[in-house]
Formats: structure tokens, C-alpha cells, sequence
């Protein structure tokens, strides 16, 4: 791949994302992008030699918001989409995935699918971490990756704190588990840290901290940091020498992410 030049599947990705977009548009005012896309829309290439890249979206729905009408299986299905073998996974255009998710808070009972009736049991599923999207998002406009696909849409796009919640709680959960493990997740903290103010980072995990969705996921982030970037041991600080080696500084790199975190959690303990 030619230096600078998004992977083509991280474009189809995006285009993937747009059908998705398009299918909802009526309930576009409940959906909420996170996960990698998001990170990339903040942070971008963050200095580092490694470039963005992902496979799939991530779109969160609030619940408090959401429409009856129109069903999200519905809508998924009129559009093209298939449903995966998860609730909540569903396949586009060359497979691509898009995942609708609810933040656990918000699922109901049951412990992969979200309880949001009217909507179908196999529209959403239910992800611990995603609470900080209901109170750190803002709307903005999001289009395609190439001159081929002009179409654009404004939408809920998770802000950097809360993309940092959802990310390290996923890291935790899935610790010890090779087969689930992503180091790519660690890298995406990273580039976050880097590409964001740190006061503005603390500004917006003392709201999600204030909102009683989410105070609990902004705790268990701010003493999970430490532990995963705080020091060249931390989970995450092996990630990211996994994801980096032979492509940038690791030890540089998880030398940035240890005095990043010093610094959100020295500003933390001011606030």
C-alpha cells in the first residue's frame, strides 16, 4: 500500500457504513458511531507509521430515544443486510460487518440480546462500555473515503473519553483471551490520547462520571488505565508493541501512552 493511502477495506468499510446509515435515517437521531471508525473520525493518523484501519462498523443505539417505528430489523433487512450468527451483527455489501449495539445498561434482561421491544430480539445486542456514547457525543457530518460515493449524513459520533471507555473495557474483558484479543483496540487508545487535549479528555469523563448511566463505566476506566498503559508491563503496553513491531518506535510509542495517562490522571485527580 502506497504510504498515505487508506486501505481499501477500510473504504469499503465506510461505504459499507453509509448503506447502514441509510437504511436507519429515520432513526439517525438514536444512533451513535463508536468503536474504530469513531477513533479515526477524532483522531485520524495520530503521527504513527501504522495507518487506520478497519474492517467493520460499530453503531450504538440509545434507547431513550429510539423510535418504534421504523423497526431496526426491518430496516437492516429492506436494505440488504443479513443477519449474522450474533445478535446485533449484521452483514453488508462483500460481508462487510456493521454491528448495532446497546449499552448494557440499556439492554434489559438476557445476556447477548437487547430486550428494546418493539424492535427484534436479533436487532441489537447488549456491550458493557458503551454507556459514556449516551453522554460524550456531538453530531457531525460523516461521508465516504473516495470520490466514487458522494453520499454523506450527520450522526452522533462517540466523543474521545467516551471511545476511551468503551475501549479499554474491551481490552479488560477480553485479557486472557487470545482468540478475542485485538491489539489493534490498544493502539486506538494511543492514538486517542495523542490526537486529544487532555483537559478536554477530563472535561468530558467528569459529565459521563455525573450521568448515572454511565458513572459506573467512568470509574472502572480511570482505574483501569493504570493498570493497562501506566508501565511497559501493562496489557495494553504489550499490545501495543505487538501492533507496532517492525513498523514504528514501539518503546517510543509506549513511552507516549505511559506519560499520556500520568498526565489524564494527574488532571483526573485534580478536577
Amino acid at each position: 500500500m502506497v504510504p498515505g493511502e487508506l486501505d481499501p477495506a477500510y473504504v469499503k468499510a465506510r461505504h459499507v457504513l453509509l448503506d447502514a446509515l441509510e437504511a436507519l435515517e429515520p432513526q439517525l437521531g438514536s444512533i451513535i458511531l463508536v468503536g474504530a471508525q469513531a477513533v479515526y473520525f477524532h483522531a485520524g493518523e495520530a503521527d504513527m507509521a501504522v495507518a487506520p484501519y478497519t474492517t467493520d462498523a460499530d453503531l450504538a443505539v440509545d434507547t431513550d430515544s429510539l423510535s418504534d417505528a421504523p423497526e431496526l430489523e426491518a430496516a437492516m433487512t429492506a436494505a440488504g443486510f443479513v443477519a449474522g450468527d450474533q445478535p446485533g451483527a449484521w452483514l453488508g455489501r462483500d460481508r462487510v460487518a456493521v454491528d448495532l449495539m446497546v449499552a448494557e445498561v440499556q439492554g434489559g434482561g438476557g445476556s447477548r440480546a437487547a430486550r428494546i421491544p418493539p424492535h427484534g430480539r436479533r436487532a441489537a445486542r447488549k456491550a458493557l462500555g458503551l454507556e459514556g456514547a449516551l453522554v460524550d457525543n456531538e453530531r457531525l457530518t460523516i461521508g465516504a473515503l473516495d470520490s466514487s460515493d458522494d453520499r454523506s449524513f450527520p450522526l452522533l459520533i462517540a466523543g474521545p473519553a467516551a471511545l476511551l471507555i468503551a475501549k479499554a473495557i474491551k481490552i479488560e474483558e477480553r485479557r486472557g483471551n487470545p482468540k478475542r484479543v485485538s491489539d489493534k483496540d490498544a493502539l486506538d487508545v494511543l492514538r486517542l490520547l495523542r490526537a486529544s487535549a487532555t483537559e478536554d479528555v477530563v472535561a468530558r469523563m467528569v459529565r459521563i462520571h455525573a450521568d448515572k448511566r454511565s458513572a459506573a463505566v467512568a470509574t472502572r476506566t480511570m482505574d483501569l488505565l493504570p493498570d493497562l498503559f501506566g508501565s511497559t508491563s501493562g496489557h495494553g503496553c504489550e499490545m501495543i508493541v505487538r501492533a507496532t513491531e517492525g513498523l514504528d518506535d514501539s518503546d517510543q510509542l509506549v513511552a507516549s501512552s505511559i506519560a499520556l495517562v500520568e498526565d489524564l490522571l494527574s488532571e483526573w485527580n485534580r478536577r
